[in-house]
């Protein structure tokens, strides 16, 4: 059963699951797709390219899959991917992809507080927490179980790796490495997110070993090009290594902090 308040306008065209319920005064445009067990709440509205999964719930006032704010736009053909079970708080706003990549993406089970924002082709992977007016500019990666404290913003094209967890009110420039903390102004490297890493199933050995590396990353001694030499030789074959090596691979705005 689909339950939708009399005052929504609702497309005939969007095509809408089992069981999801459309509170009063949302829109729903024609190439939007809706799964099952969705909540919309009043006053949100659901541009076309919106592809939202299972179960997610969408508070009031949110935008999702609007146009990019992007002067070289030209109203080419986009999505915006909603992954299942994640939560969009109000006031959220989130802007399809544009041709460069031709999407943008939000993972399942993750938070997106009141006033976040999130660009054009920018990916947040799974169980990502952005807090309170969090703001992540175009073809930003924020990665799996990555959080970012209040209203901090997220410079165009940084990845923040995931694991990692920022502190409110600071500034991501640069890329973020997995499985640390951040925090200051500018941006720096304060140990690893032990608490987080325990929460998720981290041994004891493997928080060890990621410690060194990031000691060998940080090292004032060492640059990055040495100090991913010393980390290949001593533990590469490591999992959590070679996330965290891939990870510096693929960088390319550098490390804060470094």
């Amino acid at each position: 059963m689909i339950t939708v308040h009399p005052t929504a306008i609702v497309s005939s065209k969007a095509k809408i699951g089992d069981n999801v319920t459309i509170g009063p005064f949302v829109v729903v445009e024609d190439d939007v797709e809706i799964g099952e067990g969705t909540t919309i709440q009043s006053s949100a509205v659901i541009y076309n390219g919106a592809r939202l999964g299972k179960n997610v719930k969408i508070f009031q006032g949110a935008s999702v899959s609007n146009i990019p704010q992007d002067i070289s736009f030209a109203n080419e053909y986009s999505i915006f991917e909603v992954g299942d079970n994640t939560t969009i708080r109000e006031f959220v706003t989130l802007h399809r992809g544009t041709v460069s990549t031709g999407m943008s993406k939000i993972g399942k089970n993750c938070l997106l507080m009141a006033y976040t924002h999130v660009a054009h082709d920018t990916i947040l992977g799974d169980n990502v927490i952005l807090a309170n007016a969090v703001q992540v500019a175009g073809h930003v990666e924020i990665h799996d179980y990555a959080i970012i404290g209040g209203m901090t913003p997220v410079h165009q094209f940084c990845k923040v790796g995931a694991h990692s967890m920022t502190g409110g009110g600071f500034r991501i420039t640069q890329d973020l490495p997995p499985f640390m903390l951040a925090s200051d102004e500018p941006l720096q490297f304060h140990g690893l997110n032990i608490i987080g890493l325990r929460r998720r199933g981290f041994s004891n050995d493997d928080i060890m070993l990621l410690k060194k590396a990031f000691g060998y990353l940080y090292s004032k001694s060492l640059n990055v090009s040495q100090a991913k030499t010393k980390i290949i030789e001593e533990m590469g074959d490591n999992e959590n290594i070679k996330t965290l090596l891939k990870f510096l691979e693929n960088s390319k705005r550098g490390l804060i902090g470094k």
